[in-house]
């Protein structure tokens, strides 16, 4: 397990003056603070965050000229093939282009490309069918700021090639009729954080401009998910677009993501960025894992409801089956992380021949939690080794493998997150050489935990809580506000969940207040640190409801329970520590 380094946050102002002036609690105005937010403007920016605020399409390199293309293609009939990728951003990315060039009339297809026989973003062959096909321009979305050979071909083969993406730049760009990406140097768009949805949104608004078209803002609804599923920053214009497409999927009549809540039981109405990232997302990337991607965007074309439902059964069956199989390659990649031979490796690079290659990802993610380090994940492919690796804030993992890329045959992504291919035999000196790169010391895989305030059960309330929804939706760059006691006595134990992996408690604070607590993470690990610090007797007496002695320290958030119609306090331990 990752090693772990509380600290508690101590910016000063005048919290009750701040409180005052924007008509919230001090709590909440700490939480601001803390976040950055001093300003008044600043702060009513986040508390109220409006479309008003979104940057206007025109200053993003190249996207007029994207959009005035595609105008004179629509004009003269020509043929247009939208060209995405499998996973969330790519599937919604190509939706939006696709149903926005369709309503302007455009002859307009779409093709994602298959994750084991095409792999990532457009190719070759991918580009021969378009000429076979007689296409005359092609469109990327979510992909093609690394295409510079394919592109070469196209441009060779006569057709229109228009890229945009959101991926960081390689050294070399592609030679295309426009490259829309708000990372270009010279581009003076004054948010560089957009998914590839994002992207395609924004190119979407400027062609309704010009065709007079309104309601360009009901397509936030599904930028919204790919936001959340790419993991970008939830600021900025980000915090914008998922705060108003929440607002939107709460009370959405479209009939495929009616159908996808319906069939993983969501109420509507408590939509959160929870439910993007951890349960609608994840059913959208199963058919690009196990299937195929373009049953993602059937499902997002879908308007009849009875296809929705069935579509949308089938998506959750994939991703059902998905799970499984990642808690089964989970497994196997800590037996090879823990092995001697990676014990001293500040890269973790694990190959597991027999996992399906989509989940290497999210296993690299898992690993990365769990250890925090840089964590890669190989997987044996039709005619080389693919990997997808997940990084740590202090280590920018596409720099890094650029370092090393006379080990690989392709490679790209964000400091955060990359895919790459490579031949077998290359595994072991590619290994070595990550390792002999990083410059990572033992502090950096410490988990730094930032805690906002330091708050007795006993000072949670209702309102408190019911306030703390204005900072929302919380994710990447917008983090749940973290607050920790410690001193909590222990009282009753119990396991719950479908595999008993949750410990659900009742703990007591050093002022007599009792309340549930409920812990998602390794039941089994928390029961054998427990054990080991108190004895299997003292564990028993939990069970029973006569806990005495085990005392913790936790850092958790606090949320309002409803069962059988009834409310009730209790809080969610993200981090614990045991108290000797």
């Amino acid at each position: 397990m990752a090693k772990e380094k509380w600290m508690i946050k101590n910016y000063k102002a005048d919290f009750k003056e701040l409180a005052k002036r924007h008509g919230i609690g001090e709590i909440t105005a700490r939480f601001l603070v803390n976040r950055g937010l001093t300003k008044d403007s600043e702060i009513e920016a986040f508390l109220h965050p409006d479309l008003s605020g979104m940057h206007p399409p025109e200053t993003m390199k190249d996207l007029l000229k994207t959009r005035d293309i595609l105008v004179e293609k629509i004009r003269e009939h020509k043929k247009i093939r939208i060209i995405g990728d499998y996973d969330v951003d790519g599937v919604v990315s190509t939706f939006l282009l696709w149903k926005a060039l369709t309503t302007c009339n455009a002859e307009v297809d779409y093709q994602i490309p298959d994750r084991q026989k095409d792999g990532y973003g457009i190719n070759i062959e991918i580009v021969k069918k378009a000429c076979e096909d007689e296409i005359d321009t092609i469109l990327t979305c979510d992909n093609g700021i690394s295409a510079v050979e394919q592109t070469a071909y196209a441009k060779k083969n006569g057709l229109t090639i228009l890229i945009t993406d959101h991926h960081e730049l390689p050294e070399c760009l592609p030679k295309a009729d426009a490259i829309v990406n708000p990372k270009q140097k010279d581009c003076t768009y004054p948010y560089s954080e957009l998914c590839g949805a994002g992207v395609a949104y924004k190119l979407v608004q400027a062609l309704y401009e010009i065709y007079q078209i309104s309601g360009v803002e009901e397509y936030l609804q599904f930028t919204a998910i790919a936001t959340v599923c790419d993991v970008m920053k939830l600021t900025g214009e980000n915090r914008i677009i998922v705060s108003y497409g929440l607002k939107q999927l709460q009370k959405t009549k479209h009939a495929g993501l009616c159908a996808l809540m319906k069939v993983n039981s969501i109420h509507p109405e408590r939509l959160s960025a929870y439910h993007l990232g951890f349960i609608l997302g994840p059913c959208l990337n199963a058919t690009g894992r196990l299937d195929s991607a373009l049953k993602g965007v059937e499902l997002l074309s879908c308007e009849d409801e009875t296809m929705a439902g069935e579509l949308a059964s089938q998506l959750k069956h994939l991703n059902d089956i998905r799970k499984e199989m990642t808690t089964q390659g989970v497994e196997q990649a800590i037996v090879l992380a823990e092995s001697k031979e990676r014990k001293q490796d500040k890269v973790l690079l694990l190959y597991l021949p027999k996992c399906h290659e989509s989940l290497a990802g999210i296993i690299a993610g898992r690993l990365r939690e769990k250890y925090n380090h840089p964590t890669i994940v190989l997987t044996h492919a039709k005619d080389y080794i693919k990997g997808s690796g997940r990084s740590i804030e202090r280590y920018s993992m596409f720099e890094e493998l650029v370092k090393c890329k006379q080990y690989l045959l392709k490679f790209g992504g964000h400091p955060m997150a990359a895919g790459l291919s490579l031949r077998e035999e290359k595994i072991e000196p590619f290994r070595n050489a990550l390792n002999e790169n990083c410059t990572l010391t033992e502090e950096d895989f410490v988990v730094k935990v930032s805690i906002d305030i330091v708050l007795a059960l006993s000072g949670i309330t209702k309102e408190m809580i019911q306030e703390l929804s204005i900072l929302e939706p919380f994710g990447r760059g917008n983090e749940k506000p973290i607050f920790a006691d410690k001193g909590l006595k222990i009282r009753r134990l119990s396991l719950v969940g479908r595999t008993t992996q949750y410990a659900k408690l009742v703990i007591e604070d050093r002022f007599g207040c009792r309340m549930n607590a409920i812990y998602f993470g390794d039941s089994e690990q928390f029961l054998k640190e427990l054990e080991s610090f108190y004895g299997e007797e003292e564990v028993r007496k939990m069970f029973q409801g006569r806990g005495e002695k085990a005392s913790l320290s936790v850092i958790y958030y606090p949320s309002i329970n409803e069962y059988q119609n009834r409310e009730s306090l209790q809080i969610i331990i993200e981090h614990y520590q045991i108290e000797a």
